[in-house]
């Protein structure tokens, strides 16, 4: 019998999960090891090779570590209900203009319910990832995340919806280490060409990180649908014509096809209208901003103002704000400025390096 149970690990073929589950086995735990399949290459409408999580080369480099390590390995096909939430979500988003957040709703409702469901049938205990995140059970009873040690990797931002049911079942094996470490460890185990595996920062269903060519490949005719509309200023004035509100995001300046004479960026987009909004950088920054869907995680509620720093993208450093919740939507008052604040997009909040929670921005 384990030393520490049995856990289900999910092990996409990378350094990461790879190596936590290696250190959950050699702690003494019982792993079983799942890749889960999200999506199709071919339905992408992508041109190049397939890389990332979900390729046949990804599958076949976890299965080889789990009998390399003598545990199980399983693959769960659940590219039914990613597409059916995450991708139609992500057109969807796109077409009412706004910008959306897929790995933070793949977390939320499909990949931690995935493999809960698939713990339990294998009577596992826990379940684990390879995110770069901590998680601890707080003295009033809730699971808090924490960011990991690895400020350049960390991963809280798009765990933010979690549950507190969910987080009950979770480990975070990597989250006190860096990632030269981690990659020192896969090297440590004889994984050298697991070890130099290169990184992919694009979303996983749209490798070649071109989502306007994905937009098009997944709404028939929409060139013809949206057309092309008007570029304008704030105070209306028409200054070109852009390819479809669709291809723009708040806060883009480059590839907008237009020369003003200083630089402009997106600061409003209007679905109705077929409108994209050029501003300055002083048009862009605001210093208000609302906030919907919240789940909140180291504390039950947050009524009374708090004081926070929150992230609203996620490479975003975090501005220093105060927070008040107002049923399921939160108003964030920063104390300075923020630029491209992008209705879709996350805002997550801080306390330390505690997440408070998070949401959708308004």
């Amino acid at each position: 019998m384990s030393k520490h149970g049995r856990i289900l690990v999910a092990m996409s073929g990378g350094v990461d999960s790879s190596v936590a589950s290696v250190m959950l086995h050699e702690q003494g735990y019982e792993v079983i090891g799942l890749t889960m399949k999200t999506w199709d290459y071919a339905s992408a409408g992508g041109s190049s090779k397939e890389t990332g999580c979900c390729s046949l080369d990804s599958i076949n480099d976890a299965r080889a570590l789990a009998v390399g390590y003598g545990f199980p390995h399983y693959i769960l096909d659940i590219r039914s209900e990613f597409g059916d939430f995450v991708i139609d979500n992500f057109v969807d988003e796109y077409l009412a203009g706004r910008t959306p957040n897929p790995c933070v709703l793949c977390n939320t409702h499909i990949k931690w319910d995935a493999l809960l469901k698939r713990a339990d049938k294998l009577d596992c205990e826990f379940i684990a990832t390879g995110h770069y995140a901590n998680i601890r059970q707080h003295d009033n009873g809730r699971y808090v995340i924490s960011k990991g040690k690895d400020e350049n990797k960390d991963q809280s931002y798009v765990l933010w919806g979690v549950s507190q049911q969910n987080l009950a079942r979770t480990k975070f094996p990597l989250g006190s280490f860096a990632k030269s470490e981690i990659r020192q460890m896969a090297m440590d185990m004889g994984q050298l060409e697991l070890a130099n595996k290169s990184e992919s920062y694009e979303i996983c269903f749209v490798p070649d990180n071109d989502y306007r060519s994905f937009l098009r490949h997944k709404v028939e005719d929409l060139d013809e649908r949206i057309g092309k509309g008007n570029f304008v200023l704030e105070d209306g004035t028409v200054v070109g014509k852009h390819q479809g509100y669709p291809f723009y995001t708040i806060g883009q300046r480059k590839g907008l096809g237009i020369a003003l004479g200083h630089p402009m960026f997106v600061t409003r987009i209007d679905p109705n209208t077929n409108t994209v909004v050029l501003g300055t950088q002083n048009e862009l920054e605001k210093k208000q901003a609302w906030v919907k869907n919240l789940n909140l995680v180291k504390y039950a509620n947050i009524n009374e103002p708090l004081e926070a720093v929150t992230k609203i993208r996620y490479k975003d450093a975090g501005a220093q704000s105060t927070i008040q919740q107002f049923n399921d939507h939160m108003k964030v008052d920063f104390l300075h400025n923020v630029s491209g604040i992008a209705p879709g997009q996350s805002a997550v909040f801080y306390e330390g390096n505690d997440l408070l929670g998070g949401g959708f921005l308004m």
